[in-house]
């Protein structure tokens, strides 16, 4: 054999070797990402293990921090249920399009037909879309989650406390039972929820295996750790932390079964998982409640304590694993950023959020957004965040003032403070916001005043009695 002959031979071996296993990622990698979107109610930013949580232990969160990237800047739009979901499924602050607290039973409004959800984004694509939990975006049937992009719906309306009697606080509420949906049908009433935490991971598993084949979009949408507290016996008594932390390991396992389902089908090199929390901790149910230590305050508060969350994003191979990102971000950037990663459309109508990619990838620190701002009851605008700083302008808010908060599922009394001054804090420096130093940056202050003057004339500010120009109306029911 000659050495042309040979060194052919050779040449083509070599080329064959290397061009194989770019096939075969090609193959792995193929067709638009599943999405799971794992949202838990009233989850204070401490509790979870690798958020520093020094007595719930979570190790299916963080293995799966550990898989993508922990967000430690991450917020929910409003500290309180109705809100954040509406924001995290259209991109928009929910006074932009008219959702605001949270709408109790029998409410005449809800998420207008005409604002365009993640999964009706994703199901123009070709997806399958379910969502297995709570909705509260609506309750009559105009505004229920069939409506709303979803193939399928199993859970619960809205939250749940909202029905009659409470056991453990012996109290009678004027509300209607607690119905548990399947799809459009009312299958049942709920007095011991215990079990629904482990039927939503067995429905969510399911799903999954069902639409292996094809993309898919997962909304499980936890009812706990809302109070009150269910958890069922498998977990009951197994946490440091009392009957709270029981219930965070019983959503831990859930995560981790959701994990395990995409990984035994392969299909985990192309699915993103998102974990995160609609608001902070309810901090007057105190051992009933979550932690948002070292954050200041809790849930319906402005405070980092009622809007700053857990969030851990999972996409591997396109997501590096391992990593901590500090930018500020928030809620408002996932249905954006999930239209890059799907390929899919934008909504026709203006939204907020933005494509954050390039930063979950770590190719930039830098936040798409100049600014994120934080409205609460009604339409307040009440904060800015911006770069290192935190503005609060006067208002009014919720606190124990250092008082314990309840215990065996009672609540304690809310004091409403006052602030009748600007507030300024340098979270890079001052995380508990203990520091007011707006007399000392004024340039700052400034700076922000500009900005929020921008934004109060698109969305509006009642604080101020102004009107946003470009909101948009809720649905209201025929």
């Amino acid at each position: 054999m000659t050495k042309s002959i040979v060194l052919l031979l050779f040449t083509t071996l070599v080329l064959s070797c290397n061009t194989a296993p770019k096939k075969a990622a090609e193959t792995t990698s193929s067709g638009p990402p599943n999405v799971i979107l794992i949202f838990t109610d009233d989850q204070g930013y401490n509790d979870v293990g690798c958020y520093g949580s020094p007595d719930i232990e979570t190790p299916n969160l963080d293995a799966m921090a550990q898989e993508g990237v922990r967000l430690t800047n991450f917020y929910a739009t409003q500290p309180i249920c109705s809100a954040s979901r509406a924001a995290i499924l259209t991109g928009c602050y929910p006074n932009r399009i008219g959702i605001h607290l949270a709408l109790g039973p029998g409410n005449t409004t809800g998420l207008h037909l005409e604002e365009l959800t993640m999964a009706e984004m994703l199901k123009n694509q070709g997806y399958a879309t379910a969502i297995f939990g709570k909705w509260h975006l609506g309750d009559h049937p105009d505004f229920m989650p069939n409506k709303q992009g979803f193939d399928e719906f199993y859970g619960i309306p809205y939250s749940n406390d909202m029905w009659p009697y409470h056991p453990e606080q012996g109290t009678v509420f004027d509300f209607p039972p607690l119905p548990l949906y399947e799809n459009e049908k009312i299958i049942d009433t709920l007095v011991d929820q215990s079990m629904l935490t482990t039927q939503l991971t067995e429905r969510s598993v399911s799903f999954i295996k069902k639409n292996k084949a094809n993309p898919f979009f997962l909304y499980v949408a936890h009812p706990q750790p809302h109070v009150p507290l269910f958890v069922s016996d498998k977990f009951k008594g197994k946490s440091k932390r009392g009957r709270y932390g029981d219930v965070i390991m019983e959503i831990d396992w859930s995560v981790g079964q959701i994990l395990e389902t995409i990984k035994t089908l392969g299909i985990d090199d192309n699915t993103v998982v998102i974990f995160t929390s609609d608001n902070g901790p309810w901090l007057s149910y105190g051992e009933h409640a979550g932690s948002a230590h070292p954050l200041r305050e809790g849930k319906q508060t402005a405070w980092e304590g009622g809007q700053r969350e857990p969030c851990i994003i999972r996409y591997p191979n396109k997501i590096p694993a391992n990593q901590v990102i500090n930018t500020p971000l928030m809620s408002i950037d996932i249905l954006p950023t999930i239209a890059h990663l799907t390929q899919s459309h934008l909504p026709e109508k203006e939204i907020d959020g933005k494509n954050i990619t390039v930063v979950l990838m770590r190719k930039t620190e830098d936040s798409p957004h100049e600014a994120y701002y934080f409205y609460y009851n009604i339409n307040e605008l009440h904060g800015v965040r911006y770069k290192n700083w935190k503005l609060y302008y006067p208002r009014t808010y919720k606190s124990l003032n250092g008082r314990e908060g309840g215990k065996g599922g009672f609540p304690a009394v809310y004091d409403f403070n006052e602030v009748n001054e600007i507030q300024l804090f340098d979270l890079s420096k001052d995380i508990g916001e203990s520091n007011n130093v707006a007399q000392l940056y004024p340039e700052v202050v400034q700076t922000i005043a500009s900005l929020a003057n921008l934004k109060r004339t698109e969305l509006g500010d009642s604080l101020r009695d102004l009107e946003g120009q470009e909101n948009r109306p809720a649905g209201v029911r025929k």
